[in-house]
């Protein structure tokens, strides 16, 4: 968080309102005192952007009122209770009404000041995941369909709101999991088709003698079992948009009358002699060489042709692992929201791990592993507030930001090591350009050397 955090005070005893006063300015923490809680009501709000400490014995409303009050606003506002020798039992019941911690007399200034650090630390952690909350619930465009920041992401995104409302049919090429439906997808939302029907086939998911029928459909009797008419899928697609996905294992048969759609707009079910004219915008995908196979003779090179008008291009995680931390936040906010589950925090450990993986399955594999994180289930991740490291629960969490500069500052370091400070050839070695990497080095502030 960019805001200053700040400590709320309630304390009536005028000897002991400065001393903690004093003790947590010394600490650089800010800190506004009153001498009842009815002083402090006016100031909370949901979202407040500081912690609450009171006596738990005050003039008027108590300790106890205070934690009324402030779960009523914002339950995950920590309140640290002061309490007396006599008030065990109370510090007990405030505890248990969601008191963040308690500290009892008499208490040192370096006691109040670790307590309070290790509740704005919580506090910091909360702000920062509900604005990204805000953040996500904004995103209804493509940024929230198609998450990242980096170039070869930024690139898919421009190139999406360029083509999504045009009529021209579209093939998107990537590995497994790199997102092809979903790129397929926000080419139908962002389009004046979104409202039509969007309709999805797995040319791979189907027997060829099936594939046909569900393609344009059939008449009764069209074959054996043909008891009633179907419509095919490219017919209920008419006025939308219909994503074929794993193109390459169509049947050259298929192939055919596909590519006389594209090129008629028009089709026959199969048993049928009658011409059905459909508006529909083809949107086909697939993860090999399309022109390879058609020069090996096994696709057929027109229908590459006519569908290879706009290619998109999707990276493989593995060439955009910046974007590894805003995925998994994205992929974890939506578990929890899904599985009714907390959010895990993330270690510095855990996210060097998961930075440095080869991700197969790209990011479905990495939204699985997110998924795994939230349920507390997986052989990596029964228990992902744990240091990947040793197995330990670390002291103090790094938050994401934090976590992901610090990663790639060694990187970085690695790299410049690695090639004797040549700016150069660390950039050729990270695959990144030499401006970008020029950039880090300042942001980080590592000197260069060795290399123009």
């Amino acid at each position: 968080m960019n805001q200053a955090l700040t400590v709320y005070l309630v304390e009536d005893d005028a000897a002991v309102q400065l001393g903690c006063v004093q003790a947590l300015q010394l600490a650089d923490i800010a800190v506004k005192a009153f001498d009842s809680a009815e002083g402090l009501f006016p100031h909370l709000q949901a979202g407040l952007h500081g912690v609450v400490v009171t006596d738990m014995r005050l003039p008027g409303a108590d300790g106890l009122r205070v934690i009324q009050e402030v779960s009523a606003i914002d339950p995950d506002l920590p309140v640290i209770m002061i309490t007396g020798h006599g008030d065990v039992n109370l510090a007990v019941q405030a505890m248990r009404n969601g008191a963040y911690d308690f500290i009892p007399k008499p208490f040192s200034s370096e006691h109040l000041v670790e307590v309070v650090q290790r509740a704005l630390e919580k506090r910091r952690l909360t702000l920062e995941v509900a604005q990204l909350r805000r953040v996500l619930s904004l995103h209804e465009g493509l940024e929230g369909q198609l998450v990242g920041n980096t170039a070869a992401i930024q690139r898919v995104r421009a190139l999406v709101l360029d083509v999504a409302d045009s009529p021209v049919d579209v093939l998107i090429r990537g590995e497994t999991g790199t997102g092809k439906e979903v790129v397929a997808r926000a080419l139908h939302d962002h389009s004046r088709r979104s409202k039509a029907p969007y309709v999805a086939l797995n040319c791979g998911g189907l027997p060829d003698t099936l594939l046909d029928s569900e393609l344009f459909g059939h008449e009764p009797g069209a074959f054996t079992g043909a008891q009633k008419r179907r419509i095919g899928r490219i017919e209920h697609a008419n006025g939308g948009t219909l994503f074929l996905d794993e193109l390459e294992s169509m049947p050259m048969g298929v192939q055919i009358k596909l590519l006389r759609v594209l090129q008629e707009r028009s089709l026959e079910r199969l048993g049928s002699n009658q011409t059905i004219p459909v508006d529909v915008r083809v949107v086909a995908a697939t993860k090999d060489d399309l022109l390879a196979r058609a020069q090996a003779g096994t696709f057929r090179a027109d229908l590459v042709y006519r569908l290879n008008v706009v290619n998109i291009e999707l990276p493989p995680l593995r060439e955009r692992r910046e974007d590894i931390p805003v995925l998994l936040e994205h992929f974890m906010l939506l578990a929890s929201s899904r599985y009714g589950r907390p959010q895990p925090t993330v270690s510095a450990a855990q996210m060097l791990q998961l930075t440095q993986a080869d991700w197969p399955g790209n990011v479905r594999e990495l939204r699985n592993v997110a998924d795994a994180m939230v349920l507390g289930v997986g052989p990596q991740w029964k228990t992902p507030l744990q240091d990947a490291n040793t197995g330990t629960a670390p002291e103090a969490q790094a938050s994401l930001s934090h976590s992901v500069d610090r990663f790639e500052r060694s990187l970085i370091e690695e790299a410049l090591k690695l090639h004797d400070g040549n700016v150069t050839l660390a950039a050729k070695y990270l695959q990144t350009p030499k401006t970008t990497l020029l950039d880090k080095l300042k942001k980080h502030g590592l000197g260069k050397s060795g290399g123009a």
